[in-house]
């Protein structure tokens, strides 16, 4: 069975988020855990928060072994795209996307 979690418009490029996502694909939920607890990146907190999430989904919602459980699936799609301006040169100004992603991670039994 497949337990997935979401978080939605977190403010972090999904580009920079997906980078984190590859270092915990297809591992154990613990194993994920203690590689997102190490890696120096804000992403990592993020992605720990939904991997907690979901864990905490199966074993409370659908009676799954935490001990058994494993990273099936992760991804971080594209979310809403703030647009802010900054005053440049000559009374020109340029724009700057602030991105944000919606982080999903689905766990499942081995």
């Amino acid at each position: 069975m497949e337990v997935k979690s979401t978080a939605k418009t977190v403010r972090i490029a999904p580009r920079k988020v997906r980078l984190v996502l590859d270092l915990i694909r297809g591992k154990d939920a613990a194993q994920a855990s203690a590689i997102l607890k190490f890696t120096p990146n804000h992403a990592a907190v993020e992605v720990g928060k939904v991997l907690k999430s979901a864990v905490a989904n199966a074993t409370n919602n659908h009676s799954l072994d935490a001990s058994k459980l494993y990273v099936k699936a992760c991804y971080a799609d594209e979310g809403v795209t703030m647009k802010r301006f900054m005053p440049r040169a000559k009374g020109n100004a340029s724009q700057i996307l602030k991105r944000t992603s919606h982080i999903t991670v689905v766990v499942a039994e081995r």
